[in-house]
């Protein structure tokens, strides 16, 4: 039987701990033998929108993925020279145990937190967001977000490694410092955890855009047929305010009672003087309201088969920070 994953890379040795990486495809490496600060510095800025990407996935936050960049930076800034051998190689390596190690210490916050919790969302069209630099694709979605919150801190970064990012079997094990036996029974539980008949990503761009503007049209409307037409028989109705702003602190499941929740929640719950502007939320259609020019909520959605399949509305403000304000969105 092959040896449980190993779970913390806090070592008080700190860069010391990690093992030597195994060079990544890019094969660039400092200049010579004794890079200089600039030399550093263009290494790890050449690889940072890697970085951001890879530390949003793991933890869902903007902000704390932002956090993690930065820690990489400076234990980057630490290293002697002699263990640089591949700058991708050893960059991804202190930030995924950093993300580890942050996702092991947030465990007891996410339980505690107020309501449920929805990743942090961010806004990808119409405008060129700078921390956005790689393809975006479900990976980014909040559906697959959410599925992530299924596994471990290690299953998480051997499946995002693998699946998403396409490191070798050899380079996912110097990372997590496993065999690489070791590292496929990780990425085995970890894609049995997450599989879930419900997440399906089959709708078109069209579909979703067409579902969101009939959604927002009939709630508007107060047209409750109208919404119970655009859901699946299955359909969840998601919302995190946390505990700082209105939203429902469980999830609605089921088409009549989402219809009636979020006609409800408009006339009781939300402002009539919201400005709406349809953008992309995670590469998904979605809306953001804004209240005296400041975010109020955003809303997106998954579709399969031509109906709406999940609706997340996110009001908690710390997670609409980034969102840019209401002059600089297209009308």
């Amino acid at each position: 039987m092959a040896s449980s994953p190993k779970s913390d890379f806090s070592n008080d040795g700190g860069i010391e701990a990690i093992r030597h990486p195994t060079p990544a495809e890019d094969g660039a490496t400092p200049n010579s033998s004794n890079p200089t600060p600039h030399d550093r510095l263009e290494a790890f800025a050449q690889r940072r929108p890697l970085l951001f990407a890879m530390a949003y996935r793991m933890l869902g936050s903007a902000a704390d993925a932002e956090d993690i960049v930065q820690e990489t930076f400076i234990r980057w800034q630490q290293t002697s020279e002699v263990e640089i051998e591949s700058p991708r190689a050893l960059l991804v390596t202190i930030l995924t145990r950093l993300a580890i190690n942050h996702l092991q210490s947030a465990r007891v916050r996410r339980e505690e937190y107020f309501g449920h919790w929805l990743p942090e969302p961010l806004v990808t069209a119409p405008y060129q967001n700078p921390s956005i630099a790689l393809e975006v694709d479900e990976s980014l979605s909040l559906a697959f977000l959410l599925l992530l919150e299924r596994l471990t801190p290690v299953e998480r970064a051997t499946l995002l490694l693998r699946e998403v990012f396409d490191y070798e079997y050899s380079e996912i094990a110097s990372i997590l410092d496993q065999s690489e036996a070791n590292c496929r029974q990780i990425l085995r539980r970890a894609r049995q955890h997450i599989k879930d008949p419900r997440t399906r990503f089959d709708a078109s761009r069209e579909q979703r855009d067409e579902l969101l503007r009939r959604f927002s049209e009939a709630s508007l409307e107060g047209n409750l047929e109208g919404l119970v037409a655009l859901l699946s028989r299955d359909a969840i109705f998601y919302s995190d305010g946390g505990g700082k702003a209105p939203a429902l602190p469980k999830p609605i499941h089921g088409p009549d009672n989402i219809a009636r929740g979020v006609l409800e929640g408009l006339r009781r719950l939300v402002p009539k003087n919201l400005v709406r502007r349809f953008v992309e939320i995670n590469g998904h259609p979605g809306i953001v309201t804004f209240l005296d020019g400041r975010p109020f909520s955003v809303f997106t959605l998954d579709a399969a088969d031509g109906l709406i399949s999940n609706i997340y509305v996110v009001t908690n403000p710390e997670k609409l920070k980034r969102i840019p304000p209401l002059e600089s969105q297209p009308s």
